[in-house]
């Protein structure tokens, strides 16, 4: 195991400590992943929502009710009003149900990235969402949302559907993914902007492949494995 490798463990360990005494980490990830399912099942309702933060923009800067501070914006209402319009065009999606293994691989992110005070996707050993859940002992096939500077679940899913700032807007795009149906969720402190939330998303509970998930399903304990 490299230098680096046994920084990375070592960070973990001692972090996972720290978040386990602090009773809001798991409170928050389950109201991330609970408005994040509200916002797949009632797209038309969310889009009001947003509407009524309109009125709340002065110039890019979003002032919501009971906050003293501003929410410093890219792009102001724009982003706000695409969203709605994007919103507006969605079918309602099936809930996200959570994965034991895809917890894990959010949290060791969030754990390790936060101590560094580091963004974006990768480990600082390289390795990608998939990596992480594999490492875990589940498959590759995971896609992952970062939201960074919030430690409120609506300020998290809120950055996420907006996704101010963002050209393609690929964390809308994937939070509306009708194949998805499995996430974990990982939320923290980070050095550099306060707080993270990590979620880690896949069509299989474990993030392998449903052809994977179905062989370990037939060969499961008291159940005879069946010919393909």
């Amino acid at each position: 195991m490299s230098v680096l490798r046994c920084i990375i463990c070592l960070i973990a360990a001692g972090t996972v400590l720290m978040l386990a005494g602090n009773s809001d980490v798991p409170d928050l990830e389950v109201q991330v992943l609970d408005r994040i399912n509200h916002v797949r099942q009632d797209p038309d309702a969310y889009a009001e929502r947003l509407r009524s933060l309109r009125p709340h923009f002065v110039g890019k800067t979003l002032y919501l009710p009971g906050q003293a501070r501003g929410q410093v914006t890219q792009e102001g209402v724009h982003a706000v009003d695409e969203a709605i319009a994007f919103l507006k065009t969605q079918t309602p999606l099936p809930p996200l149900s959570r994965g034991d293994l895809l917890d894990l691989a959010a949290r060791e992110h969030v754990v390790v990235q936060g101590a560094l005070g580091t963004r974006g996707h990768f480990s600082p050993d390289g390795a990608s969402p998939g990596d992480r859940v594999q490492r875990h002992g589940g498959g590759k096939l995971v896609g992952e949302e970062i939201s960074y500077g919030y430690a409120n679940a609506d300020d998290v899913v809120r950055q996420l559907v907006v996704d101010d700032g963002v050209p393609d807007r690929g964390h809308r795009e994937l939070l509306f993914n009708r194949e998805l149906r499995y996430a974990g969720v990982g939320c923290g402190a980070h050095s550099q902007y306060g707080h993270m939330c990590v979620i880690d998303v896949s069509r299989t509970r474990n993030g392998a492949s449903r052809y994977e998930a179905l062989a370990q399903n037939d060969a499961s304990p008291g159940t005879a494995a069946r010919p393909r």
